[in-house]
């Protein structure tokens, strides 16, 4: 079964367990996806896992944004509801990597590219983020990245 199909399946188990915070969440998921389709023009063939993986990153990356914000604005129900939605989100995408793992494979890049300054975090960004598409948040790889070329 592809993640499109689990996502769709997971959101029907939802509604019919009377889960309202996980359909919803998965309900806007499903027009993500379906949004990305139309703008991809993949609309009959559907997007693979790898792209609906892309999908759910970004909507964990606007959940994120969205916890920050209403922290500052002094909401922590709606930051609070937004958590809830990434601890769901999260549950599609394959398991995250240590900052430990990540740490060593950005090591183990800069070596290989003889990177030695700031200046070149561009030129090492591009293959670590190659490498941990999906495995990885791409601001934790930067503050690695960051740290190591200090």
């Amino acid at each position: 079964m592809n993640l499109k199909q689990k996502i769709f399946d997971d959101m029907k188990s939802a509604m019919k367990a009377g889960d309202v915070l996980k359909r919803e969440t998965l309900r806007m998921l499903d027009a993500m996806i379906k949004n990305t389709e139309i703008e991809k023009m993949k609309k009959e063939e559907g997007l693979n896992d790898e792209e609906v993986q892309t999908v759910i990153a970004r909507a964990i990356k606007q959940r994120k944004d969205s916890v920050e914000q209403y922290a500052k604005g002094g909401r922590p129900e709606l930051a609070d509801k937004e958590k809830k939605e990434i601890t769901i989100l999260s549950g599609y995408l394959p398991e995250q990597m240590s900052e430990n793992k990540v740490r060593e494979i950005v090591k183990e890049t800069i070596s290989q590219l003889g990177a030695t300054s700031k200046a070149e975090i561009g030129k090492v960004m591009g293959p670590i983020m190659g490498q941990l598409k999906g495995q990885a948040d791409g601001n934790l790889v930067r503050k690695i990245v960051e740290e190591e070329l200090e």
